[in-house]
């Protein structure tokens, strides 16, 4: 979550948010544009993964939980090979967070604990705070509740919109191969693991250019810090900051963005992996199972 101050601001979104991983569909249900693979028994816990991720991002995740909760181990459309949906001018994460609500209801799965990583979080925590009484426990993996405040917390979402059409405009003209390439390049980092990037670069190829161009406008105009004031469910939040430590970052520094950024909500407790990077339910797996098993035993 930290960055040069004379980064820019494109690569800092894409750098926090684009977060990748082999779309698995055996066995999954198609829901509104939405995939959705259900694993175990139990109370249900519904995982919802990142910009460009597929869904088994969090397998490791749920084969931890899933001896006493039931995985619902969801896919956006638009990412990982999952096809997109017919274009409209609804913002991405509010169309997101109406169709997962509707998955919730359709399925009648009530006291919901959700899991969200990246733009996940930024969802799981749009959708606790518009449908408090269908959410029990949140658990939010590396997201923050206005990614645009990273490096000036004045900013507002009014503020940001000229500077997140003109991204949106960017990725959208620019030639496809001027794209992966950029995008390959803010793929470093993401993980402790360099092995793997060459998945990560795969995965990127996979999605839809135009889903991933709406969801980093929605991310950079969505302003969380106040509305998350109404979230009733306790929430967990686990934070990297690892890989900025050439940056000049330190886990205290990074924590104190994260304190500051949810200091609205009023049942949350902050914490940061030693060593995991961005992916922590790869790179620090064993601390982010124990953490998510312990919070949901509660």
């Amino acid at each position: 979550m930290f960055c040069k101050k004379n980064g820019g601001l494109i690569a800092v979104i894409i750098a926090v948010a684009v977060s990748m991983s082999v779309a698995n569909k055996s066995n999954a249900e198609t829901f509104e544009g939405l995939d959705a693979k259900v694993e175990g028994k139990g109370a249900a816990v519904v995982f919802i993964p990142g910009l460009n991720s597929g869904a088994s991002v969090f397998n490791d995740t749920c084969n931890a939980i899933k001896a006493t909760n039931q995985c619902h181990l969801l896919q956006l459309p638009g990412f990982a090979g999952l096809a997109p949906l017919p274009a409209n001018d609804k913002d991405f994460l509010i169309n997101m967070r109406d169709r997962v609500e509707h998955y919730l209801q359709t399925k009648k799965l009530k006291k919901v604990s959700l899991v969200g990583h990246s733009l996940g979080g930024t969802l799981s925590l749009m959708i606790a705070q518009h449908s408090p009484d269908l959410i029990s426990k949140v658990v939010i993996v590396d997201a923050l509740p206005f990614y645009s405040a990273i490096q000036n917390p004045a900013a507002t979402a009014e503020l940001m919109k000229p500077q997140a059409e003109q991204m949106r405009s960017m990725m959208l003209n620019q030639p496809r191969e001027d794209y992966l390439k950029y995008g390959a390049q803010n793929l470093m980092g993401m993980s402790n693991n360099p092995e793997r990037l060459p998945l990560l670069t795969e995965w990127l190829k996979t999605s839809d250019s135009a889903t991933t161009a709406n969801a980093m406008y929605s991310m950079m105009v969505t302003d969380l810090r106040k509305p998350i004031a109404d979230i009733k469910a306790p929430t967990l939040v686990l934070g990297a900051w690892a890989a900025y430590k050439s940056f000049g970052a330190t886990k205290e520094s990074t924590k104190a963005i994260f304190t500051t950024q949810y200091a609205e909500l009023k049942n949350v407790d902050v914490r940061m992996s030693e060593a995991g990077y961005h992916f922590l339910m790869w790179d620090d797996a064993t601390w982010v199972n124990q953490q998510i098993k312990d919070f949901l035993s509660k």
